[in-house]
């Protein structure tokens, strides 16, 4: 959600620096994802050097066909000659004027330069130029300008600030600018405007019939129709196009400008057509008949379901309810009558119709999430207030056709009870205040009936307890809550947190991704029936993939030595109604396939389990315990374990064992053998004919070359003998050693390399 800060300003008056703003909302509101500096950045004097002018005379360049020469007055006596490449104004014309020295929007600074021998002192600007909307084909030409030489900022909003926020699905209040301004007045006990369209508009000018039947009232509880008759649909004025702009949103024309600019300022998405192409002049809604199709405005042909909830006419679709409207029935220039359509949709129904096509809108959005059904006669106000005015329509007829509607919930609040939970002494007058401010109705006996547009959230007295608590955030103690029992950890939570610990001592960092993916390598991975969407429609039987994209996107954006881990379920079909749910732990880290295996090793020596590596076909690298160790693109190495396995193959009961003081004797062995001997196999031969004396084997080093033949390598050992009984001569050393190679050359054929 987009809010522009002079939006925002219109409906609660604040005099806060925008930082200190996005700071406050961040903390009891919504996350403020960024702030977005849009238009001329007023900085030096900049704002100075934009001027309404007025073009004295304006003729064709003499060196060029596409250009034209005009005098145009700035205020400063004198005219200045500038060169532009429009022709859509002439002699006499309001424009909008950048001196030499401006800098536009895009940083580009203005000079004065020659054009084809013609000197240019200025630009005459586009709205496009001054991002006020699109258009760049002609220059803007200002009406009812005041005198040349006004400042340009006192005509149009060159700049304004935009907060980008990331609301929760449980807010659709918060999709509206007005919703906004309500939780920034309660946060500054600034006064808030009356809502917008809260007025009676202009009056009625006639009695026409509007001929609306709504079939389905589930998935339709409401819909108010006006009909405007005589429409001038045209384009829509600076303010109304930098408005939408600086949230984000393309102007059309006035009309459908008026239910984009109502949705953002309310919340209520809107609707419009065109009376001519209604078949009937007639409106219906209902469920979509099985096969029928309808193009939408994006130009898409869709075949519809029956579970599709449609705005028709007496003879086809010609809308998708609260998603997209159809190109038959479109407003344009042409359009002299215009239905405007402000009716409130069951969210489930939205939803499931946006998935199943593929298809999501703003308006979509907002509907998912549940607008407030009584929202919708406001919206129609404003929208009526501004297609009179801008439109030049005359409003003629209207209808409200309405369902039941939900009663608004009411809850009972102790105010004791919200200062326990808070932890947090709150005075019973600051807790009235602040649920008023936010539009809930406090009675003397802490009955709370909660604002329609919170209702599906506010359910509940812990909820009200929420609405206090979230203003105070900042004076909440950090404390630790009290335990009035001792518990303790459970075999699997000791693990899963000496797991952590090891890793995090690896130089590991914790991830977090989701379960739902959308793909997965396993054939049998559970798809959802419904996804929310595309990215998210299986549930996944693997971490690694999931990790293993956190990480190269650390990489793309230059972060050095990724090492990321993460503990979650993974998911596999059980036979029944519920899935299988399994807890890995998986790693990826730069570095490939020898950081990732001594992470696993360092893993396995602190739990006390004797694991060995084997060599598979491939880059994939199995353990014996059932996990993987393996080497992906990128020079990234990873590894993927079930905690269940490592839970059972740890040991129950770690017994002492005496240090032993006697001196150990130490050697270092090669021993020539085939290729696909593994020198995990060469240990575990050694150990059986050598016993406890032999302490320690380890492998380090290999060699593969001229001297040892193809399709042979040398592995050389580092080899330890120790003794808890008494300390071993050269010759018990020497003893010992040739019972390993003795079993070596039998078992593999491996020759002592000297």
């Amino acid at each position: 959600m987009r809010v522009p800060i002079n939006w925002l300003r219109e409906y609660v008056a604040i005099d806060v620096a925008v930082e200190e703003l996005a700071a406050a909302i961040n903390s009891s509101v919504a996350e403020v994802e960024r702030i977005v500096r849009r238009g001329v950045v007023d900085r030096d004097g900049n704002l100075g050097l934009y001027r309404v002018g007025r073009v004295v005379e304006a003729g064709k360049h003499p060196n060029a066909d596409r250009l034209q020469v005009c005098r145009v007055d700035v205020g400063e006596g004198e005219p200045r000659q500038i060169v532009c490449g429009a022709w859509n104004f002439g002699p006499g014309a309001a424009v909008a004027v950048a001196l030499p020295g401006a800098v536009l929007p895009g940083g580009q600074r203005l000079e004065r330069v020659t054009l084809r021998g013609a000197t240019s002192e200025g630009m005459i600007l586009s709205e496009r130029e001054l991002e006020l909307g699109p258009d760049h084909a002609g220059i803007l030409v200002l009406e009812n300008a005041p005198e040349p030489g006004t400042p340009l900022a006192d005509v149009l909003p060159l700049a304004d600030d935009v907060l980008e926020l990331e609301t929760t699905p449980n807010r659709p209040d918060l999709l509206a600018v007005y919703g906004v301004a309500r939780e920034v007045a309660a946060l500054y006990g600034a006064e808030l405007a009356p809502p917008p369209g809260h007025a009676t508009p202009h009056t009625i000018a006639g009695d026409e019939r509007v001929d609306v039947t709504v079939e389905d009232r589930d998935g339709c509880p409401r819909y108010v129709g006006r009909l405007f008759r005589q429409v001038r649909v045209g384009s829509s004025p600076p303010w109304l196009k930098a408005r939408l702009v600086a949230a984000g949103m393309r102007p059309i024309s006035n009309v459908v400008d008026v239910t984009n600019y109502v949705m953002h300022a309310l919340g209520n998405p809107l609707h419009a057509f065109d009376v001519e192409r209604l078949g009937g002049g007639r409106i219906v809604v209902r469920r979509a008949r099985d096969g029928e199709e309808l193009r939408t405005l994006d130009g898409t042909l869709r075949r519809l379901d029956p579970r599709d909830l449609v705005i028709a006419d007496a003879e086809r679709a010609v809308a998708i309810a609260g998603i997209m409207g159809g190109e038959d029935s479109e407003v344009s220039k042409e359009t002299t009558d215009v239905l405007l359509e402000a009716a409130n949709f069951e969210p489930v129904t939205i939803l499931k119709s946006s998935e199943r096509l593929g298809l999501r809108t703003d308006g979509s959005n907002r509907w998912e999430k549940g607008v407030d059904p009584y929202l919708a006669e406001q919206a129609a106000t404003l929208a009526t207030e501004l297609i009179v005015e801008l439109a030049g329509a005359r409003w003629t007829g209207e209808v409200d056709v309405r369902g039941t509607l939900p009663e608004r919930p009411v809850v009972r609040l102790r105010p004791e009870r919200a200062s326990t939970l808070v932890g947090l002494e709150i005075a019973s007058g600051e807790q009235r205040e602040r649920l008023e401010r936010l539009g809930f109705d406090v009675g003397d006996d802490w009955t709370v009936v909660v604002p329609t547009w919170r209702a599906r959230d506010v359910i509940r007295e812990a909820d009200l307890v929420e609405e206090i608590a979230r203003f105070r955030l900042d004076d909440v103690p950090f404390t630790l809550p009290r335990r009035r029992s001792a518990g303790r950890l459970t075999a699997a939570q000791r693990l899963r947190r000496q797991v952590e610990d090891v890793l995090v001592g690896c130089g590991f960092t914790e991830a977090y991704t989701s379960s739902l993916v959308a793909s997965d390598p396993s054939a049998d991975a559970i798809r959802l029936p419904t996804p929310l969407t595309s990215d998210q429609a299986v549930l996944r039987t693997t971490l690694v993939p999931s990790v293993a994209a956190a990480a190269r996107r650390n990489l793309e954006i230059g972060n050095e030595d990724v090492a990321l881990f993460e503990i979650a379920r993974v998911y596999h079909p059980s036979g029944g109604a519920r899935p299988s749910e399994r807890v890995h732990v998986a790693g990826v880290v730069e570095g490939g396939f020898a950081r990732a295996k001594g992470a696993v090793e360092t893993l396995f020596g602190a739990l006390r389990i004797d694991a060995r590596f084997e060599r598979a076909q491939g880059p994939r690298i199995a353990l014996t315990l059932g996990g993987s160790v393996r080497e992906l693109e990128d020079c990234l190495g990873a590894f993927e374990l079930n905690l269940g396995e490592l839970l059972a193959w740890r040991p129950g009961v770690l017994r002492y064992e005496d240090v032993i003081t006697f001196p150990a004797v130490k050697q270092d062995v090669a021993f020539v053998v085939d290729e696909e001997v593994p020198a995990g196999a060469l240990v575990d031969a050694a150990r059986e004919v050598a016993g406890p004396e032999l302490r320690q084997m380890r492998a380090f080093d290999v060699y593969r070359g001229e001297q040892v033949g193809p399709g042979k390598k040398s592995v050389a050992f580092a080899v330890t003998f120790q003794s808890g009984e008494r300390t071993l001569s050269d010759e018990d050393a020497a003893r010992l050693r040739e019972r390993i190679v003795s079993a070596l050359r039998d078992r593999f054929g491996a020759v002592l390399r000297h």
